[in-house]
């Protein structure tokens, strides 16, 4: 069953992971985020990682280290990991890994209102998308490929590698309803359904 969370928004879960690493200000969280491809997972801006640090401490999940000072910049609070932090970590990270999630992806409803398009148009629109599915299947391994190639061990991908498996099965899902989409029997019921509304 899912806990309710003094912090929910995902963004701050990866704060907790990088501040395990050590206390850090939330510019150069944001630069780790970036480097290790983590923003293509967690979705945030600059302004959006301050609330979420700021979130985290009043949860009591992150406390300011110390203020750094430097004439060229503003103020700079460097944020490390407190105990009750490091618990809400480990539980948190738990609960995702072990339980799945009913999940709503705007694919999802699209496909549940597919019907309202003629059928020549709906394979159009997916033929489409599996063009840039193929894409990104062809971006994400290439990218892989080079971070292994790097020496870049495997579990510092496993989102990568479940994105790419995510992409692949639904390449095969759209090809699978193009084909259905085709069916003479499909675009006859879909003409007597709606072929009087266009």
């Amino acid at each position: 069953m899912e806990k309710r969370r003094k912090v929910t928004n995902p963004l701050g879960l990866a704060v907790l992971a990088w501040l395990l690493v050590g206390p850090m200000h939330p510019y150069e969280l944001g630069r780790r985020l970036q480097e290790s491809g983590k923003d293509r997972t967690i979705k945030y801006n600059r302004g959006s990682l301050y609330m979420v640090v700021e979130q985290l401490r009043k949860a009591g999940y992150v406390a300011a280290q110390e203020t750094l000072r430097d004439t060229q910049r503003p103020e700079r609070t460097v944020y490390a990991l407190t105990d009750e932090g490091r618990h809400e970590l480990y539980d948190w990270l738990g609960e995702l890994v072990a339980e799945p999630r009913r999940e709503y992806p705007q694919f999802g409803v699209a496909l549940s209102l597919l019907s309202v398009l003629a059928p020549a148009e709906a394979v159009a629109l997916l033929t489409r998308r599996l063009a840039v599915l193929a894409g990104e299947i062809e971006e994400t391994t290439t990218a892989m490929r080079s971070a292994t190639d790097a020496g870049l061990a495997w579990v510092f991908l496993i989102e990568e590698e479940y994105r790419l498996a995510m992409w692949e099965a639904e390449a095969r899902f759209v090809t699978k309803l193009v084909q259905s989409l085709e069916q003479p029997d499909y675009i006859r019921a879909w003409q007597e359904t709606f072929g009087s509304q266009t």
